[in-house]
């Protein structure tokens, strides 16, 4: 197991460039937003929930589409494939040294756009919490689309239509969580929606991109 999640990483660091370009993508539509709307503090911190979870979804959209593409055209696929250990297992590896490369950073970068964005610092541990759940859900969906969209030429094109109407459901209850501890309220029913989104797609994607790989190989 240790094995295959540090193959998955080294192969995922020779290609940092692919991944690091999505992280870049995600502080430069960030800062777009202070510039555009002004330096108003209440209304930065009024939209920054909104813009931050869009924000993540877009730049993971752009980094999992090729998640598969090169096993495929490199013929990685089908060692996957014939390999002892259970494509399912290789799947959930894949996704864990994806979300390690691309969603974590993220993840690590938002308390800092949150302070860009005059947001509350007491709000920092449900915007934590939110965006880990809300970012290992997308790395699960990105998964399962790639797998879904790795033979076809437009990918890139096709994902985003698979993905969003799935992804509307967890961004809706990790902004709406974090909204609520901006009020004072109390944010626990939507963490606990969303953790219960993750498990459930932790427990059937897996499953389902193997066998959306298979059928991409026709085997």
């Amino acid at each position: 197991m240790n094995g295959l999640l540090g193959a998955q990483l080294r192969m995922i660091y020779r290609a940092r460039g692919d991944y690091l370009a999505p992280v870049i993508f995600y502080v430069l539509v960030a800062s777009l937003f202070p510039l555009a709307l002004g330096p108003s503090p209440r209304l930065l911190s009024l939209i920054a929930p909104g813009v931050i979870w869009i924000d993540a979804t877009l730049a993971s959209v752009v980094a999992f589409a090729g998640l598969f593409r090169d096993d495929y055209d490199d013929g990685s696929l089908e060692q996957m494939l014939l390999s002892p250990r259970p494509l399912e297992l290789i799947v959930l590896v894949r996704v864990f040294a994806g979300w390690v490369s691309l969603s974590l950073p993220l993840v690590l970068l938002a308390p800092l756009l949150a302070l860009w964005f005059s947001f509350p610092p007491p709000i920092l541990p449900v915007l934590l919490v939110s965006l880990v759940l809300t970012t290992g859900c997308l790395t699960l969906l990105g998964a399962l689309g790639s797998a879904l969209t790795v033979g076809l030429r437009h990918s890139l094109v096709l994902l985003p239509v698979l993905l969003l109407p799935l992804a509307t459901p967890v961004l809706i209850f990790g902004a709406h969580a974090v909204l609520l501890a901006e009020r004072g309220l109390d944010p626990r029913t939507p963490l606990y929606v969303l953790a219960a989104l993750f498990f459930l797609a932790l427990a059937l994607i897996p499953k389902a991109t193997a066998a959306a790989l298979r059928v991409a190989l026709e085997v």
